[in-house]
């Protein structure tokens, strides 16, 4: 008999806005293979957390004070898979240039949430 062994992925979710990331964690309760494994409020807590610790998955917001979820992106050297979660779309171009992986424009659904984190 062989056994499939599950990978367990690590999330980081950085949004400045608890709703937005209240509601994601909500989202990730429903998934048995990806751990959340922070939840911060500014992109510059998530280049600190980044430095010390490896995840699989970033949920990135964009407009953020003083250091956006892009130039965070920008800046990391060996970025893990980006899914950016913003209310502005005019981001979208530059995000993809940046080879995020997803785009979702709140308010997210839980379907379009689960066709991200499914494709990842």
């Amino acid at each position: 008999m062989r056994f499939k062994i599950l990978k367990m992925y690590k999330c980081l979710i950085v949004d400045d806005e608890p709703l937005a990331r209240k509601i994601l964690i909500e989202y990730f309760e429903f998934l048995t293979d990806v751990e959340v494994v922070g939840e911060l409020g500014s992109a510059i807590e998530a280049a600190e957390f980044l430095k010390q610790e490896k995840v699989d998955i970033l949920l990135l917001d964009i407009n953020m004070p003083r250091l956006t979820g892009i130039q965070l992106l920008k800046n990391l050297s060996d970025p893990p898979l980006v899914i950016f979660t913003t209310a502005y779309s005019e981001y979208a171009v530059e995000a993809f240039d940046l080879e995020a992986f997803d785009y979702l424009v709140k308010p997210i659904s839980f379907d379009r949430f689960m066709k991200s984190i499914d494709k990842a």
